[in-house]
């Protein structure tokens, strides 16, 4: 089947807030033969995950607005406007923090897609430039991730493991 060219403008996508940040999805696995999807991400002042490992996916962050703390096990780099950061497959555990008082925005590229339908079932619907709450640990919510983290294979770390 021959897959149309799409030009998206940027209040179209996939919108999804994931534990406090607004993810959307440019292009997903549906539209790419699952070989990668393109995730822009708005990260508020606070926010990003918490360090996390997916060994059978890479991904490619460009950092479009502002700037984030990325954290690996091997240190911490504050990574600016135009800067760069390739996470290779073989699961490295990672994290990137807003610490700064602006919203960030960051570029990224997961190949094989599969990322970005772990971040619909777990997130919220919501607008463009929307933040939903950050995320409060339930016993319930904690059972879905437990559940998703299975499904995606990947690993989640407690906030402060890096």
């Amino acid at each position: 089947m021959e897959k149309s060219i799409r030009v998206l403008d940027e209040s179209q996508g996939e919108f999804i807030g994931v534990a406090g940040d607004n993810y959307r999805v440019i292009v997903g696995g549906e539209a790419t033969d699952d070989t990668f999807s393109a995730i822009d991400m708005m990260i508020p002042p606070g926010g990003g995950p918490v360090p996390h490992a997916h060994p059978d996916i890479q991904e490619w962050f460009y950092v479009l607005e502002g700037e984030l703390e990325y954290r690996t096990e091997t240190g911490s780099v504050v990574v600016g406007k135009g800067g760069f950061v390739h996470i290779p497959r073989g699961g490295a555990i990672h994290s990137f923090r807003n610490v700064t008082q602006a919203v960030a925005r960051v570029l990224c590229v997961v190949m094989p897609a599969g990322l970005e339908s772990f971040f619909a079932e777990f997130g919220v619907p919501v607008a463009r430039g929307e933040f939903p709450p950050p995320l409060t640990m339930t016993s319930e919510i904690q059972a879905k991730l437990d559940s998703l983290n299975v499904k995606y294979g990947q690993t989640m770390f407690p906030p402060d493991y890096l």
